[in-house]
């Protein structure tokens, strides 16, 4: 969310004046942090004339094992100079795990604080990206909120510059999108659906601040037919702003936020939202402390937030089913400056909650920031955060993106693990000061799909990286080029796993490239690292991957790297794959001796001897195959 450039330092002091009242509220003691009553959201630029006049590379930015992608590129994957995206919310198909959608704060230039709602979509795991464009052309909206039903619909809630905000749906993975009706809302919205099989299955529930409020300070709406209609808003009790909303899995739908008058974080309950004949009411209210204050206007975000509340439910079926885990990057009680990512847990239905738990394990220093902290829970209950993070820079200001996982319901929590590099938060700001109020990351049993902005482009971009538990990680043993021979069978071509690449030398439209491992196979993804290829269909059978490779020229090398296997986050290497149609002797040039190779195996049955002057790959050696050495050569590769 944006705040409006335009106040007055006269105007925000006197705010915070009136303000400075001291609350003492039960479950948090001490002085709170006065926060902003205006609202985070406003139209203050018109729209950019010009935006997508650069290109640059794309980013893949590595750090260890973990690869973050850029996702806000053009139709041919380049990055686009000159614009700036923050603020990244994504959705998983809990179907088909390798489709998922990113929706953000689209900037067509940094000169301009006009913004628009962009979007990418994946159909490979997040290998690659498409950013079609935005929603709608030269209508401003901000605060991108994206989640999946359970048959794999997607849905954004988009915030409009009147306060007030409407539902998209995606029907084809996030390809394309309707906007399908108002939905009442209002500034720093955010929204769920009911996935479980209670009365409420599939209602879809928001809440918003109470800043710039559209209907007298309610807060809550409702919708029981996928977001087509919604209910005339409600009240909360304890005012909650700046959180998110989730159900339990009987249906009860529980909502953290903070009171922006008292800094007070709630958590509030409504046991009959789930019921389409009554008007939502909130049958239970809990004053939560999570060992310090909301903290806006920092440092690390001057026209931001330095962390939203957050809110999740263990729906596993295990033994922590039904807790209650909320999670804020918060400035510590007692400190002037720095914020640490703290969590509580409630294991009686929001009643009671933990005494706060520090996620973050580098020794204390209220210089650091540990900022947009979130969480996610995988449907086996695992916890996922994930945060940017200033441990390691010295001027307390550059930040790396961080994990950490609990497994015993956030009793105890992972060693920290750097995901991203190094960046500046500073960079690529447009007419506003900040790289937006969240980040997002949606689980599954494996690990956890994030969406980041950062500024490895030297301007503000998104970025999607796959998180995971470290574990025994799965060896890759060997890889291969394999064709069918007709009637004469499959053959493979070798490509070492390091050092000089194997040599392809049949014509094919598609290749098959094989990836053979220690263990079963189920899950992972092939990326071209460099070469021409594109990735088609990625199958599993065994031990091994097969990817289908299409576009290959006839004389080049080809790397392709394999990750995510079993979807452990990680990268399995990068094998050289070498294509020289004709090299039948594999010398790396096609020459007479290869001709001379081919034609030595005129009419011969084609065997695991000779399969490689089989050139056309139609199980005869015939004249044919001469040809194509003839038509290729002088052709090399490295």
């Amino acid at each position: 969310m944006v705040i409006c450039s335009k106040m007055s330092k006269a105007s925000l002091i006197a705010s915070l004046v009136l303000l400075s009242g001291l609350t003492i509220v039960a479950g948090q003691t001490g002085e709170h942090k006065p926060l902003p009553s205006e609202a985070l959201e406003k139209y203050d630029n018109p729209p950019a004339l010009l935006w997508r006049t650069g290109l640059s590379p794309r980013m893949i930015s590595q750090h260890d094992a973990f690869t973050s992608i850029q996702v806000n590129v053009n139709a041919s994957g380049q990055n686009i100079t000159g614009d700036a995206a923050n603020e990244p919310s994504i959705c998983v198909d809990p179907t088909n795990g390798s489709k998922m959608t990113i929706g953000w704060r689209q900037f067509n230039s940094v000169a301009s604080n006009f913004r628009q709602a962009g979007w990418g979509y994946t159909t490979n795991g997040g290998a690659s990206w498409t950013f079609p464009g935005v929603l709608e052309n030269n209508v401003f909206r901000s605060d991108p909120v994206l989640d999946s039903g359970d048959t794999g619909n997607f849905f954004y809630l988009s915030l409009l510059e009147t306060f007030f905000d409407n539902m998209w749906r995606s029907l084809d993975g996030g390809m394309s999108w309707t906007n399908i009706a108002p939905a009442k809302g209002g500034d720093k919205q955010w929204f769920t659906i009911d996935n479980t099989t209670s009365t409420g299955h599939g209602f879809q529930y928001q809440s918003w601040s109470s800043s710039a409020n559209n209907y007298g300070g309610r807060q809550f709406t409702r919708s029981t037919d996928g977001g087509v209609t919604w209910l005339n808003p409600v009240s909360i009790p304890n005012i909650p702003s700046w959180g998110t909303p989730d159900v339990d899995s009987t249906g009860n739908l529980f909502i953290g936020g903070v009171n922006l008058n008292t800094n007070q974080i709630w958590c509030e309950r409504s046991t009959n939202a789930k019921s389409s004949g009554v008007t939502p009411t909130f049958d239970q209210s809990t004053a939560v402390n999570l060992g310090g204050d909301i903290d806006f206007g920092a440092l690390i975000n001057p026209d931001g937030l330095a962390g939203q509340v957050f809110l999740a439910v263990d729906r596993s079926g295990t033994g922590s089913n039904n807790n209650i885990y909320m999670m804020a990057s918060v400035q510590p009680t007692g400190a002037t400056s720095g914020t640490d990512v703290m969590f509580v847990r409630s294991a009686d239905g929001g009643k009671t909650f933990s005494a706060p738990v520090r996620v973050n394990d580098d020794p204390i220093n209220h210089n650091k920031w540990h900022w947009l902290g979130t969480l996610s829970v995988a449907p086996n209950g695992r916890i996922d955060s994930v945060w940017l993070d200033t441990r390691n820079a010295a001027n307390n200001t550059d930040s790396q993106l961080f994990y950490s996982y609990s497994t015993d319901a956030g009793n105890t929590w992972s060693p920290n693990v750097a995901v991203s590099n190094s960046f500046n938060p500073f960079l690529g700001y447009p007419a506003q000061n900040k790289m937006g109020d969240y980040i997002t990351i949606v689980s599954d049993n494996t690990g956890g799909n994030v969406a980041y902005a950062a500024t490895f482009n030297l301007e503000e971009d998104i970025y999607y990286v796959r998180v995971a538990p470290a574990s025994s990680a799965i060896t890759l043993l060997s890889a291969a080029s394999r064709l069918t021979h007709g009637s004469a069978g499959t053959f493979d071509v070798p490509m070492p796993l390091t050092g000089t690449s194997g040599v392809e030398d049949r014509s094919s439209v598609t290749y098959n490239a094989v990836f053979t491992f220690d263990a079963p196979v189920t899950s992972g993804q092939v990326l071209v690292v460099s070469g021409t290829a594109t990735v088609g269909t990625i199958s599993f059978s065994g031990n091994s991957m097969t990817a289908q490779l299409t576009g290959v020229t006839s004389a080049e090398v080809v790397t392709l790297r394999a990750q995510n296997i079993n979807g452990d986050g990680l990268q399995h290497g990068d094998v050289a794959f070498g294509f020289l149609t004709g090299d039948a002797d594999a010398s790396r040039k096609v020459d007479k001796a290869d001709q001379t190779q081919v034609r030595g195996q005129l009419n011969q049955t084609v065997t695991s001897a000779n399969f490689r002057d089989d050139l056309d790959a139609d199980g005869r050696i015939k004249n044919s195959d001469v040809q194509i050495v003839k038509t290729n050569k002088n052709h090399t590769i490295p």
